[in-house]
């Protein structure tokens, strides 16, 4: 059922960079730690049939990271990197923040997979502006 869930995006957006996250990967932690040699494990794109899909753990457009994130929130790595950041991972946050100095300013969104499953939704234009469903604009 997922897989033919996700050839409905993959119609739509054929031509797209998938981050991954903790979840994506753990069957691919789960074997190399059983010793499992890597030769036995199959792509992400050949599993979900989404050959011209792009599966990174990041990557970075207009100036604007986009991760999976793990063990600190957007705004914390926003700032870790001084380079604007949208993640997910915290399910329950939901956020843009922004950090202004005398010469740059970065924002951190959060996207909370968990908060509402018709609205989980940011927009980024030009890496310059950033929003999300729970910002009034």
């Amino acid at each position: 059922a997922a897989i033919e869930c996700v050839a409905q995006w993959h119609d739509t957006f054929p031509d797209s960079c998938v981050t991954l996250g903790n979840h994506d990967r753990l069957p691919g932690r789960k074997a190399n730690t059983a010793g499992i040699p890597t030769r036995w494990i199959r792509a992400y794109e050949d599993v979900l049939e989404t050959p011209s899909w792009d599966f990174v753990l990041r990557t970075v457009i207009d100036g604007v990271q986009y991760i999976h994130g793990e063990g600190v929130t957007a705004r914390t790595q926003a700032l870790r990197d001084m380079q604007s950041t949208v993640q997910g991972h915290r399910h329950t946050e939901c956020y843009v923040e922004w950090k202004v100095g005398a010469e740059k300013r970065v924002f951190g969104m959060q996207l909370g997979v968990g908060l509402d499953k018709d609205k989980s939704c940011g927009i980024i234009i030009d890496g310059e502006f950033a929003a999300n469903e729970m910002m009034p604009l």
